[in-house]
């Protein structure tokens, strides 16, 4: 029993999961790993073990399994639980929902009826600020109204929607629910960062292939958007501090709050092309871009009210746009072809 607690970590072996739990041991917790390892590698946790050096329980299991994931309540004395797991890609929930209902929503109802044997009543759940579909106003804040435009932000509404439920039916439940703005970068060891499989989705790891030569060049999708320079903003915000935000809601939750529900951003939105010319300067390399149409579904601008977390929290992101792409390109150095 470590001195603060166990947490058992959802998709614990993923990029925002294994950044977490670095900073969990970090803070003196033990930490408990479930992974089916479907989107990640369990490298990136004995190179947590190396960082920390401390040890992790990793379970290779699938919430899509109840009895596998009773088992591991079983072995293992939970506090509380950090949700990481799930599938992620907007463009692939499109062709197979089913997947992403499965996987989703199922493994997360059953990941709560083994709380609820167990008597595990925390859960700090990764949510996504794709829950608010195309904003309608800017800054995005907790309250702003919820449309998820693809099923794979319905997925993260549908289990925002049950733990709301559950709170509502149970009050004994504390449940921080966490929404995501853009997850970049990497630990500054350079040792663990994301490692997307195939051609990357998103922008930065995509543009620290094209850095590091393993991609020809860097589509931009429209540049006549209604924004200063006519490509789309977002709000980017340091896996490390975004990390520390699960630390500051798992804090919280030994306080008995109930249901909470914050944003984690930084409130300042970078274009790509901004993101581009601050990388360029991280890595001393030239990023070829080439301008293509408009990807459906993309908002023109995205980015957070992050002022509840602070409030709250006592969080705030601390690391800027040029520690981001400083710190994804020496990931993306050290290991250029991932983990």
């Amino acid at each position: 029993m470590g001195t603060k607690g166990t947490v058992l970590v959802t998709g614990g072996a993923g990029y925002i999961g294994s950044h977490t739990c670095v900073v969990l041991l970090e803070a003196g917790y033990d930490v408990v790993v479930v992974d089916n390892l479907s989107n990640a590698k369990s490298d990136s946790l004995s190179r947590v073990e190396q960082i920390t050096g401390k040890n992790i329980q990793f379970h290779l299991t699938d919430l899509r399994s109840t009895r596998a994931i009773k088992d591991v309540f079983r072995q293992e004395m939970i506090d509380a639980v950090i949700h990481f797991a799930g599938l992620k890609a907007v463009g692939e929930s499109v062709e197979i929902p089913l997947a992403y209902y499965q996987n989703n929503v199922g493994g997360t109802t059953n990941l709560l009826e083994a709380m609820l044997e167990f008597g595990c009543k925390n859960i700090v759940f990764s949510s996504s600020a794709t829950v608010y579909g195309d904003p309608q106003t800017l800054p995005l804040n907790e309250d702003c109204p919820l449309s998820a435009v693809n099923p794979y932000g319905r997925t993260k509404l549908y289990i925002e929607n049950m733990l709301v439920d559950l709170a509502v039916a149970n009050p004994a439940w504390n449940i921080s629910i966490l929404r995501y703005f853009n997850p970049v970068g990497a630990h500054e060891s350079g040792e663990i960062g994301e490692d997307p499989l195939g051609i990357p989705n998103n922008l930065m790891p995509y543009i620290s292939r094209v850095a590091v030569g393993g991609l020809k060049e860097l589509p931009v999708f429209g540049d006549d958007y209604d924004t200063p320079d006519g490509t789309c903003i977002r709000d980017y915000i340091h896996v490390l501090d975004l990390a520390r935000g699960h630390l500051h809601a798992l804090e919280k939750l030994e306080q008995d709050p109930g249901l909470m529900i914050h944003n984690l951003g930084t409130g300042q939105g970078y274009s790509v092309l901004n993101v581009i010319r601050a990388f360029e300067q991280a890595s001393s390399r030239a990023i070829p871009y080439r301008v293509t149409g408009r990807r459906a579904g993309d908002a023109p601008a995205v980015y957070s009210d992050p002022s509840k977390a602070e409030r709250d929290l006592a969080w705030k992101a601390q690391l800027g746009l040029e520690d981001m792409c400083r710190d994804a390109w020496r990931w993306q150095q050290k290991n250029p072809d991932g983990y």
